[in-house]
């Protein structure tokens, strides 16, 4: 990574940290799409050497303080994403864009399962299935625009 091109993924993830927090109305909170989670797929994607699980923990951990939720259960969640991102980094550069949001999904799921799961641990019971489905769904939507948005901010920072 170049060193003026340093500050485009701490930024890229502080600006989800602050869509995450975003307030929405009632009806929309549960199309809260899953920022976080695709920023740090989408670095594990461009530059694999410098993004890695422990970014993703850090993402992570960052997002458990500012939701206010149990320390290590989104850090959790998204540097096991991170990991089968990395794993299979090379084929999903590749892919098309349809495949690419297939896979997001499921990433996004793998994620909202640990997130749930671990909530069950501790008997944090979640108000709505709907949470569970739909951020995964609104993310793959905003997928393509996300992929665009920071590629630009990838070149114009010239990490490669």
């Amino acid at each position: 990574m170049s060193r003026e091109g340093y500050w485009v993924v701490p930024f890229s993830i502080a600006l989800a940290l602050m869509l995450t927090l975003l307030p929405l109305p009632d009806w929309a909170r549960y199309f809260r799409p899953e920022w976080v989670a695709l920023i740090c797929i989408y670095w594990a994607l461009a530059i694999p050497l410098c993004f890695g699980l422990i970014s993703a923990w850090i993402a992570g951990l960052a997002l458990d303080v500012v939701t206010g939720s149990l320390l290590g259960q989104h850090a959790l969640g998204l540097t096991i994403v991170v990991y089968l991102v990395l794993y299979q980094h090379q084929q999903l550069r590749r892919a098309p864009i349809s495949q690419q949001m297939l896979t997001i999904f499921f990433l996004i799921l793998v994620k909202q399962t640990i997130t749930l799961f671990i909530g069950g641990i501790i008997d944090q019971k979640p108000e709505s299935l709907l949470l569970f489905y739909y951020p995964a769904l609104v993310s793959i939507v905003l997928w393509p625009g996300v992929m665009i948005i920071l590629r630009g901010f990838r070149r114009s920072a010239n990490l490669k």
